[in-house]
């Protein structure tokens, strides 16, 4: 399957590891590499995840306190919002499909 990352997901993706590194070098790597393996994980088992619209499901990222939200969309996964767990929900609620 093919990973996107619709817009603004890629800028919060980046501004993610951005803070990250700028709290400690290095560990933007590591967020980078958790958010690698989140999107493996839902490679492996897509519709495994909890759904929190009537096409949109949710899952977290180990270790940060990340979640993702993503559509499934034929060979596509789109990644529609990449959020901190402590924002307000409204936030990101316009991407839920």
């Amino acid at each position: 399957m093919n990973v996107i990352l619709v817009p603004p997901s890629d800028k919060e993706f980046e501004e993610a590891v951005d803070y990250y590194n700028d709290q400690m070098p290095g560990l933007g790597g590591q967020f980078y590499d958790a958010f690698l393996n989140t999107v493996s994980y839902i490679n492996i088992a897509p519709d495994a995840w909890t759904k929190v619209g009537d096409n949109t499901r949710r899952i977290n990222i180990k270790r940060f306190p990340y979640l993702i939200l993503y559509v499934l969309d034929g060979n596509d996964i789109l990644i529609t919002c990449i959020a901190h767990q402590h924002r307000n929900p409204t936030y990101y609620s316009n991407r839920i499909y």
